[in-house]
This record gives C-alpha cells, sequence and structure tokens, in this order.
C-alpha cells in the first residue's frame, strides 16, 4: 500500500474558511477553536524540518481543526443571518437583503474576471471566490428564510399610551 504524502497545497482541498462580517463576527466567532496553537504548531515543524513530509501530523491536525471550524462558523453564520431576519426591523431586513445581494453581485463579477487568469493565481483565486459566493448565497437564503418565518405584518402594534420599548442596536 502506497503512503500519501501531505503537502502544504492540501489544506486547500474542499472549500476555503468562510468570512465572517465584522458586524456579526463577536457573536459568530464567540467560543469558536480557531486553530491558531495547530497552526503554530505547524509552523514550527515547518521552520525546524524545512520540507513537508516531516510534518505529516501536524498537517493533518491541522486539516481536522479547520473543517470542524469551518463547519461550526458557516452553520452560525447562517444561524445569524435567520435570527436578524426574524428579529429586525422590516426595513433594516430589506437594507440587509439588498447589501448581501450586491456583495453576491460583486462576487460574480470578481469571479468572471478570475477566470481570465491562468496558473496558480488563477486557481487560488477561483476557489476562494466560489467559496465566499457558496457562503454568501446561503446567508441571503437563510436571512429571507428569517422574514419569512416572521409573524404576519397585520399584529397589533403598541397600545396608544404606552411607550415603546428601548431601540435595539442590531450590530456592534
Amino acid at each position: 500500500m502506497e503512503e500519501t504524502i501531505l503537502v502544504g497545497d492540501d489544506l486547500m482541498r474542499g472549500p476555503p474558511s468562510p468570512v465572517v462580517p465584522k458586524e456579526i463576527a463577536s457573536h459568530v466567532l464567540e467560543g469558536v477553536e480557531l486553530c491558531d496553537g495547530i497552526l503554530k504548531n505547524l509552523f514550527l515543524c515547518l521552520q525546524i524540518n524545512d520540507i513537508e513530509p516531516f510534518c505529516q501530523d501536524e498537517i493533518v491536525l491541522y486539516q481536522q481543526c479547520v473543517a470542524k471550524r469551518d463547519k461550526e462558523i458557516r452553520e452560525r453564520l447562517q444561524d445569524s443571518e435567520y435570527k436578524l431576519g426574524v428579529s429586525m426591523p422590516l426595513e433594516e431586513a430589506k437594507e440587509r437583503v439588498t447589501q448581501l445581494q450586491s456583495e453576491l453581485t460583486l462576487l460574480e463579477r470578481r469571479m468572471i474576471l478570475a477566470n481570465g487568469l491562468q496558473g496558480m493565481e488563477g486557481f487560488r483565486q477561483r476557489w476562494s471566490l466560489h467559496g465566499q459566493l457558496g457562503d454568501t448565497r446561503k446567508r441571503l437564503e437563510a436571512l429571507n428564510n428569517g422574514m419569512a418565518k416572521r409573524e404576519s405584518p397585520s399584529s397589533p402594534g403598541p397600545v396608544e399610551g404606552t411607550t415603546p420599548a428601548a431601540k435595539k442596536r442590531w450590530f456592534v
């Protein structure tokens, strides 16, 4: 049986790590293992040994940690967008939908431009953009699902003579 030797490019299998918007980053990243200790060990191993075949354990550990981390972050991103869709004031939620649709359009245009690039640089850009496109589409879908789930707009408003609740801040 042949033994497979992993190299740095093997870390680019599967989708890239999700990009977390700064306005919801604190909520999404709270309590998530960021794999920074494992990454430090991998870099230390590469610095000491100078070549990848001597760092197989570190590469495998980092791959596993990143896969788990990315899955958890993607789930939290979609959950956050869903909750925003359900609880945000309707006008702000519609603005957020428009913002995500604009991001999608920009990413699609960048993907078209990246298709013209050759070699490894073109591959890396397409790989990264493909992941961002997928994540943004899923976030937009979750936001729309949250907006669809909200109660009917015919629900009664505040009773006259009472003061409305304090205005919520939706982004930090």
